[in-house]
């Protein structure tokens, strides 16, 4: 997922090493966890509890995650942004919906039975909440981040 060509925004730690690789056989057995899969031209989406995640096969027949676990809006993957007073969801289309905590709530969810699903461990500083992919919190006038929305390229929508 692009972030706005103009968004400086902070990367945080996701939770997960993008680098790991996951056999073809695991990752098939996901759907008899309780995962959606589908998969179509070497790319799987995972799905559960209204979340999601993508992998994409390599050519030793393994897969590489390319998504991270993240909410889906509409079936769309969004980013997790932390805004420093709320955390919301954003499109790729630049809209941006506040987040509930049920979302919240679910994605954690999906992302540890994620995690065990795969062999991946999770430790304790990865498991004390919700990690943003992107996080702006300065407010001082004329520096980046000074009007969140524009540092992660929201639009403005006219209709709300």
């Amino acid at each position: 997922m692009a972030l706005h060509p103009s968004a400086p925004p902070v990367f945080l730690n996701s939770m997960w090493n993008v680098k790991d690789r996951f056999p073809a056989k695991l990752m098939d057995g996901l759907s008899a966890k309780g995962f959606t899969v589908s998969s179509t031209g070497g790319v799987m989406r995972v799905e559960k509890y209204g979340s999601g995640a993508e992998f994409r096969r390599t050519s030793d027949d393994h897969y590489t995650m390319t998504i991270l676990p993240t909410i889906l809006m509409n079936g769309q993957f969004v980013r997790l942004w932390d805004a420093g007073y709320q955390k919301f969801l954003l499109t790729d289309d630049g809209r941006k919906f506040p987040a509930h905590a049920e979302q919240l709530v679910n994605m954690r969810k999906f992302n540890e039975e994620l995690r065990t699903a795969l062999g991946i461990p999770t430790y304790y500083n990865e498991a004390l909440g919700s990690t943003s992919l992107v996080s702006v919190y300065d407010r001082v006038k004329g520096r980046a981040g000074d009007v969140p929305d524009k540092t992660v390229g929201v639009k403005l929508v006219s209709d709300h």
